[in-house]
C-alpha cells in the first residue's frame, strides 16, 4: 500500500492570519525558535500499490480542481511508502 500526499500552502504573497497568530503565540508560550509561521493543509490518499504516472496526474488535476485554490495556493503531490 502506498500513500499519495498533497501539501497545499498559501502563496508567499498571500497574507496568512492563522500563521501570524501561531507565530505571535509561540513566544508567549516560551517557544523562541520560530522566525515566522505559514499554515497549510495536507491530504493523504491511500492507494493499493505504487501509483502510476497516470494516477499522479489525476491526483494533480484533483488538487488543482478541488483540494487547492490555484489563485492563492500552491500544491505539491508526492508519494510516501
Amino acid at each position: 500500500m502506498a500513500k499519495i500526499v498533497v501539501e497545499v500552502m498559501l502563496k508567499p504573497e498571500i497574507l496568512d492570519p492563522q500563521g501570524k497568530a501561531v507565530a505571535a503565540a509561540l513566544p508567549r508560550l516560551g517557544f523562541t525558535f520560530a522566525k515566522s509561521v505559514r499554515q497549510g493543509k495536507r491530504f493523504e490518499i491511500e492507494v493499493d500499490s505504487d501509483p502510476t504516472p497516470a494516477q499522479l496526474a489525476e491526483v494533480s488535476r484533483a488538487a488543482e480542481t478541488l483540494l487547492a485554490n490555484p489563485v492563492i495556493e500552491t500544491f505539491i503531490v508526492k508519494v510516501e511508502k
